[in-house]
């Protein structure tokens, strides 16, 4: 309950707080002259007598219950992971693409000669100090220092469970130090600044629908319903998004934060012509969904993952976003339960739609390559 009541003590500090967008585009339906916007939802933060109401009934009602099963996780596999062919080891053997699962958002995604981490967490608590806030139930999948070396990171916004300070300065050192080819960060418009402050350069933000190749491989930063807040004043001044990512051998999605949105129906089609046969996979998100009247428009359920992993036309999607940090309402192993429930309701197999142990790896088929 301490951690909720901190939770809600920094959204309530961000409530209500406006200043001028320096990125403002008037051409641009989701700018606005105070920060940034969704393309349909008017509103998906929640006023401080809506943040007090759930505290309080969160508080009389013992919620989240705690887990009645412990929360799936094995010994990451680094030989295998070590064994992925990147550019920077042409001479490897090829492999099949792979992902990782560090926890929570954090991806480990071997694809098209990269490794590429999303939205990577590697702290005991997703907060502004590490003395109290949101803390993890379990450690991180893998060590960040038994990861390959990381050619890119994919940041989709700036909330401390999804973009933590330790976490990026580690990976900014590590390729320093090792002398390799600088971590490439990709972020939303807005939060190159927050890197470059703490001397982080190799950075390239992104609006919507923009894109950045990297070896190769072609990254479009795409929307999604969420919003942005760091600290007093900010909320909103920093663009949300998720990605679109084309390897010659893979074509991956991962979405972030997001609530339901038609932003998933407009990523399809944006990306038809290119993407024969749908994203061969999609990481989206399953935790963080209760109680829905506070949280629909900003976090979506396992039931509206499915919607989401349908609107993509994804061959395959792995759920993330759940089991590691105590954040909502519902019990960290209540998403498998209803994303199940999800599946059925709509006929969709289990390896349509999986879920993965905290440090398991598993390798998925390649798209054909065209010589």
């Amino acid at each position: 309950m301490v951690q909720r009541i901190f939770c809600c003590l920094l959204v309530l500090l961000a409530c209500g707080c406006a200043t001028v967008n320096p990125y403002y585009d008037p051409s641009k339906a989701h700018h606005t002259a105070e920060g940034f916007k969704n393309n349909y939802a008017p509103r998906v933060t929640k006023s401080r007598a809506e943040l007090l109401r759930w505290l309080r009934e969160s508080y009389l009602n013992g919620l989240p219950k705690p887990p009645e099963q412990a929360i799936a996780t094995q010994a990451p596999d680094l030989e295998a992971i070590h064994a992925y062919a990147t550019v920077s080891r042409p001479d490897a053997p090829l492999t099949k693409p792979a992902i990782t699962w560090i926890g929570h958002a954090s991806m480990l995604v071997q694809a098209g000669r990269l490794n590429v981490l999303t939205d990577p967490m590697f702290s005991e608590r997703a907060s502004a100090v590490q003395f109290i806030g949101p803390k993890r139930a379990q450690p991180p999948g893998m060590a960040l220092k038994d990861l390959p070396p990381v050619d890119v990171v994919l940041i989709s916004h700036n909330h401390y469970d999804h973009l933590d300070k330790q976490t990026v300065l580690e990976l900014a050192a590590r390729s320093a130090q090792a002398g390799q080819t600088p971590t490439l960060f990709l972020v939303p418009l807005g939060v190159k600044t927050w890197f470059t402050d703490l001397g982080i350069r190799n950075v390239v933000e992104l609006d919507w629908w923009d894109h950045h190749v990297h070896q190769g491989v072609t990254f479009h930063f795409t929307p999604v319903q969420h919003w942005s807040a760091r600290s007093l004043g900010d909320r909103s001044q920093t663009l949300w998004g998720g990605y679109a990512v084309f390897a010659p051998d893979f074509h991956w999605y991962f979405s972030g934060d997001t609530g339901y949105s038609k932003d998933f129906v407009d990523t399809r089609e944006r990306f038809s012509a290119r993407n024969a046969g749908g994203f061969d996979l999609a990481l989206i998100p399953v935790g963080a969904y209760e109680p829905r009247w506070f949280m629909k428009e900003q976090h979506v359920n396992p039931a509206e993952a499915v919607q989401i992993h349908e609107d993509l036309g994804a061959k395959r999607s792995v759920g993330v976003h759940w089991g590691t940090f105590n954040l909502t309402d519902e019990s960290l192993d209540q998403p498998p339960k209803d994303l199940a429930l999800a599946r059925q309701a709509v006929g969709l197999r289990e390896d349509e739609f999986f879920l993965l142990k905290i440090g398991e790896t598993r390798q998925l088929p390649p798209r054909p390559v065209n010589p």
